[in-house]
């Protein structure tokens, strides 16, 4: 049964109300507007208000503005009842958040048919919020299980870099945390964009699927030809991306991951790969993962080289400021090195590298 709080200072107006309500209700009254907040918040809660504006003490609008101020009760609908009938006066009341308003002298009926009103919007109103709310999760859901399927398939193409793709994410989030503090970058980062590109970092090598095994697996040096040939994965990761991101649409998760994909070899100062892209025309999410995937690669233990200490692979990306990577960028990475050192060590794929990883 639902429950109604009644507020008034008038014996004779709570009996009517109380009249009108009970059967269908379960009616809880208060006489002031501290008993009335002390109520609001006890359980099981009240489903809708009726409140008195000209009380002693605390007014109805400093109750209903005190409601509409605590977490606990602000969804509470609240009906003004009283004898203020001033267009004014039902203005504030509205603007304070209250869903109705009555003036007295009253009709009973009047009243019942409103909280019924009410109440069937209010539960309108919370059926299709459970609705975006399950959307919104199955629709996350969908989202990190297709980039994991993705990642998956690129990973086994490469299995000795297992733990490469939780290395790479990890080190994108906190770098872009970081970032996100910074007045230069605070316009472009917020927490739903670091959760997508969270999300979508493992993506950054899925072009790899294209790129034949003897190059890819290949446990040696490659040769010029080899290594164009090996090049030509930003563009295919960024082609089979692009074609899922158009059926989404621009907005879609995968937009992110395309522009990792395709632009994460592109350097600072115009001399990476596919485009030769330069500057501030690299996009964020490509220039974050830049560091991220070097610094990931000089750590690791490969069947053609050995893991570089933290120490080494700190002083290439330094080196690298303002050529290979985002100065700001840069800067950043050298203020949390310690951070990317952590993540490798807890995630590393080899004793090698762990030992490596304390130089």
């Amino acid at each position: 049964m639902k429950q109604v709080l009644i507020v008034d200072d008038t014996v004779e107006n709570l009996q009517v109300l109380m009249e009108a309500l009970k059967g269908e209700y379960a009616v809880v009254t208060a006489k002031n507007g501290e008993k009335a907040l002390e109520l609001a918040v006890n359980k099981p809660r009240p489903d809708i208000i009726l409140l008195d504006i000209m009380m002693p003490g605390m007014n109805g609008y400093e109750v209903c503005e005190r409601l509409k101020a605590d977490v606990r009760t602000k969804d509470i609908p609240v009906i003004f009842i009283t004898v203020l009938m001033e267009e004014e006066d039902e203005a504030r009341g509205l603007a304070l958040g209250a869903v109705d308003y009555i003036v007295k002298p009253f009709c009973p009926d009047l009243v019942k048919a409103r909280v019924k009103n009410q109440l069937d919007l209010k539960e309108h109103k919370d059926h299709l919020e459970r609705l975006v709310k399950e959307r919104t999760k199955e629709l996350a859901l969908v989202k990190k299980v297709t980039i994991e399927c993705l990642a998956t398939l690129a990973e086994w193409r490469d299995p000795e870099t297992g733990g490469h793709i939780a290395r790479t994410q990890n080190y994108v989030k906190i770098l872009a945390e970081h970032a996100m503090k910074r007045e230069e970058f605070a316009s472009e980062l917020n927490e739903e964009l670091i959760e997508t590109l969270y999300l979508s970092a493992p993506l950054h090598d899925v072009g790899k699927v294209g790129v034949a095994d003897a190059i890819l697996l290949k446990p040696g040096k490659l040769t010029d030809e080899e290594f164009e040939e090996m090049k030509k994965h930003s563009q295919y990761g960024c082609d089979a991306l692009a074609g899922a991101e158009n059926t989404l649409g621009g907005n879609s998760f995968l937009h992110h991951a395309r522009e990792i994909a395709f632009y994460h070899h592109e350097k600072w100062d115009g001399t990476g790969y596919p485009k030769g892209t330069s500057g501030e025309d690299i996009p964020l999410s490509a220039r974050i993962m830049a560091i991220a995937d070097v610094y990931d690669a000089l750590i690791s233990k490969r069947v053609y080289k050995d893991p570089f200490p933290h120490s080494k692979a700190v002083k290439i990306i330094a080196e690298g400021r303002g050529t290979h990577f985002d100065p700001r960028l840069t800067d950043i990475f050298l203020d949390i090195q310690e951070e990317f050192r952590g993540i490798a060590l807890e995630f590393a794929d080899f004793d090698e590298e762990r030992e490596t990883l304390k130089q």
